[in-house]
């Protein structure tokens, strides 16, 4: 995070301070953000006068982007939102994300699965085809929906983000109520734009390399192409920052350190799917915790300045909150391996990425079993911090 960010970030609110809820990717892993918002959602519940919904802000990455919007979507339900999203992850199977057409004889020669494989991407962008996942958004996120939650002041912002293959720049899409009036940022390698959000803004902010075909969508007066959000994501705390958030409480999906997954025994040579799970878990999550660090560390440096100085310096505390999975999600969808489609397991089992691939099959596994799994977990990680989570969300506290 520059220190351009904190400087010239969004306006104070001494009345009122936003709270932010950012959402990181991880295709299927994002489960687990359900399970801790509803678990938030019935802490809450107990509180005084804590029906409203509680974040001002929302910001989402990849799958994270897909939790936002239909949230945004849904904001003016209150709390009964966060019990609807993971309703939603309930109903979800890899049939409604993505599909793929593997004959089942490619599974005896990793050559003649990789040239099918091959084929198909050169034909389309990508391995998998996700149309699937564009019926299901049109079915369940309502874009009228955010358009009435921002006009009810249910939320004051969404915004998600995508990285531009055209260009390079990673961009955050923001809406407001008032979109023409809000200034857009510009910081080498990633800027904002204010505009009303669609599924196909959705739909690029999700786009797993290699794996989920590109999305176009139109920015500076010209069509650019754009992939997964995740990509080239240096600051993942800034557009909260920027969209006015003094509290950000941030749900991510993976583990800095993940346990020997690779399928071939302790201190043996990775397979390909620890290979490819690794660089999936590269492109998600590698900047998220030096980004929530280094604005802890800012707010703790500010809060030990006498009053009068930090009064007077240009730079602004911001509390944040990050919750992550305290179990390994790779073990849990190694696990669960088999429930992933046929055509799926066929093609990992013909590259040779079966056997310890559950890093990478966390990602497509959009299954009931699993996803049930990540939402329990999710429920348990919350309650795990239930004191810092409620003093956290408390409007009254300064």
């Amino acid at each position: 995070m520059s220190q351009g960010t904190i400087i010239h970030a969004g306006p104070d609110r001494p009345d009122r301070p936003l709270h932010a809820l950012v959402l990181m990717g991880g295709g299927a892993r994002t489960a687990y953000q359900a399970g801790v918002l509803q678990a938030i959602a019935s802490m809450l519940r107990l509180q005084p006068q804590a029906a409203a919904f509680p974040f001002q802000v929302l910001v989402g990455t990849s799958a994270g982007a897909l939790n936002v919007a239909y949230l945004a979507s849904t904001a003016t339900q209150g709390l009964d939102a966060f019990d609807a999203l993971s309703a939603f992850w309930a109903r979800l199977r890899s049939a409604d994300v993505y599909d793929l057409q593997v004959p089942a004889w490619v599974r005896f020669s990793r050559l003649v699965t990789a040239v099918r494989l091959w084929g198909r991407a050169r034909r389309a962008g990508a391995i998998l085809d996700t149309m699937p996942l564009v019926d299901s958004l049109h079915r369940a996120i309502s874009l009228a929906g955010i358009e009435d939650s921002l006009a009810a002041g249910a939320i004051e912002a969404v915004a998600v983000t995508a990285s531009s293959y055209t260009s390079g720049v990673h961009w955050t899409f923001c809406h407001t109520a008032a979109d023409a009036r809000r200034p857009a940022w510009d910081r080498p390698g990633r800027r904002a734009e204010f505009q009303p959000l669609t599924i196909e803004h959705l739909m690029a902010s999700s786009a797993i390399p290699f794996l989920f075909p590109s999305t176009p969508l139109w920015v500076d007066g010209r069509r650019e192409y754009f992939g997964d959000g995740s990509m080239r994501q240096m600051s993942p705390l800034s557009p909260a920052m920027h969209l006015g958030a003094r509290r950000i409480l941030v749900v991510g999906v993976g583990q800095p350190e993940r346990a020997g997954l690779a399928g071939n025994g302790a201190g043996g040579e990775p397979g390909l799917g620890a290979i490819a799970g690794h660089a999936m878990a590269s492109v998600f999550h590698d900047t998220l915790q030096a980004d929530v660090e280094q604005a802890q560390r800012m707010t703790r440096t500010l809060r030990q300045l006498p009053p009068e100085m930090a009064a007077a310096l240009p730079y602004r505390s911001t509390d944040v909150l990050a919750i992550q999975p305290s179990q390994s999600l790779d073990a849990i969808a190694q696990r669960h391996l088999h429930l992933l489609p046929a055509a799926v397991r066929r093609a990992l089992g013909g590259l040779g990425a079966g056997k310890g691939g559950g890093a990478l099959a966390s990602y497509l596994l959009f299954e009931p079993a699993f996803v049930r799994a990540l939402i329990d977990l999710g429920e348990q990680d919350a309650y795990a911090r239930k004191p810092q989570l409620l003093a956290f969300l408390d409007r009254r506290a300064p």
